[in-house]
């Protein structure tokens, strides 16, 4: 683990190439960037600037070509997939603009699942107790086609820190809502991370809610100007 009052998440150098029809493509080139244990921190760009690659590197969903990325101290870059996962599982939280509920499980079942898989008893009890945090517990036993965009939001942000993780992840958690709803969706967001003390990282195109992290970066041709 690394030292409380240092950076949890760091990225040094680090770059993506892909090779397809067309040859060689490289989406990131020497990004670097550190981000302080319960700091908040924001990634902007055009469509295509390779935001949610760098947001997939980070988390550990997959690994750079170069450089190296470095979570709670852990060392993503020459780890494995296996290795990758669990560290997820353990220090990872995640929250996507398309929800990611799965249909056949009802909100309280959907917040579970994380913890059941780490084999956590008490999983129901911590689940109505996330659900009852962004305000769904009258919800706990509907399905997501039963629930509204800005509910299934508010299920995926308690699944997201059901477990407590050090650092949350979210790609455009706004960006299926309409304006009125993401705002209600981006204050829990902030209030929830306040109240966990969790790390923040935060790809979007609302500059509104971009603003509202402590840093913000923007990524332009593949690599990341530091903003405010």
């Amino acid at each position: 683990m690394s030292d409380p009052a240092s950076a949890v998440l760091e990225a040094h150098d680090v770059s993506k190439a892909v090779t397809g029809p067309a040859g060689r493509l490289e989406i990131l080139r020497g990004v670097s960037l550190s981000v302080p244990r319960g700091d908040s921190f924001a990634i902007v760009g055009a469509s295509g600037s390779g935001k949610t690659t760098l947001l997939g590197l980070l988390a550990g969903l997959d690994s750079p070509s170069s450089g190296r990325i470095l979570l709670d101290g852990h060392a993503l870059h020459d780890a494995g997939e296996e290795r990758r996962a669990a560290l997820r599982r353990q220090l990872v939280g995640f929250v996507f603009q398309s929800f990611h509920l799965l249909p056949a499980l009802n909100a309280e079942e959907n917040v579970m699942l994380p913890l059941e898989l780490d084999g956590e008893r008490q999983a129901r009890q911590r689940a109505r107790q996330a659900l009852d945090a962004v305000g769904l517990a009258p919800r706990a036993g509907h399905y997501p086609a039963q629930l509204s965009g800005g509910e299934q939001q508010r299920v995926a942000l308690a699944r997201a820190f059901v477990h407590r993780p050090q650092v949350l992840f979210a790609d455009e958690p706004t960006g299926n809502l309409d304006q009125r709803t993401g705002h209600a969706v981006g204050d829990l967001l902030f209030d929830l991370n306040r109240q966990h003390a969790t790390t923040l990282v935060l790809v979007t195109h609302d500059m509104k809610l971009a603003e509202r992290c402590a840093h913000r970066a923007e990524i332009v041709d593949g690599q990341l100007e530091p903003g405010a």
